[in-house]
């Protein structure tokens, strides 16, 4: 059996209802007409399969510095949101579609700064020969799938902002920070594919 259809009977098992985690659908909630954005869950089909992560580049308007899928809001010419990640994954990485086996779908994400986003699993081959877009991407990094599919490296965090206090998830992984909205979409995936 492959791994796409490892992943695929994995997601069939799983509870239909939506998970949440940290603050963020909480306060989405408040927020007027969300914006549908997607991200490519890109899993490296090898022994020891890893999920493709990105550093954003510090010059960035917003999220700068910040660890996160490949992604980004759907566009008018996007058929579906599956096509807006594997769109934003050829723009961001220089990953060309064709070279995804899409998976499927899992829970969608409310993020307090108005987006809807669907996180697109997806299985592709390991070590192609991808190009990060300068002006978005710093690096690109691959981190082992059962390390961020174990619940023990989900870190629940504290923190004050704007004078309530705020929950999010955080994942360490070398000298990486994964948080908010992605940390977020990795517990979930945790918690459907566990």
């Amino acid at each position: 059996m492959t791994l796409a259809e490892r992943l695929a009977r994995a997601m069939a098992r799983a509870p239909a209802a939506p998970l949440l985690t940290g603050d963020d659908s909480r306060l989405a909630d408040i927020i007027d007409g969300p914006t549908a954005a997607a991200v490519l869950v890109a899993v490296t089909d090898r022994p020891e399969p890893g999920i493709m992560l990105t550093q954003r580049t510090e010059t960035l308007r917003h999220h700068a510095g910040q660890v996160a899928f490949p992604g980004g809001r759907a566009d008018p010419g996007d058929t579906d949101l599956i096509a807006t990640a594997l769109r934003e994954a050829d723009e961001e990485i220089g990953l060309p579609p064709r070279a995804v086996t899409v998976v499927g779908t899992t829970d969608r994400y409310r993020t307090v700064t108005g987006f809807d986003v669907t996180p697109v699993l997806g299985v592709i081959p390991p070590d192609l020969a991808l190009r990060p877009a300068e002006a978005e991407v710093a690096s690109l990094f691959e981190v082992p799938l059962a390390y961020l599919l174990n619940p023990e490296h989900h870190r629940r965090v504290s923190v004050p902002w704007n004078g309530q206090t705020r929950h999010y998830y955080e994942i360490l992984w070398n000298e990486r920070r994964i948080w908010g909205a992605t940390a977020a979409m990795i517990v979930n995936l945790s918690r459907r594919l566990q």
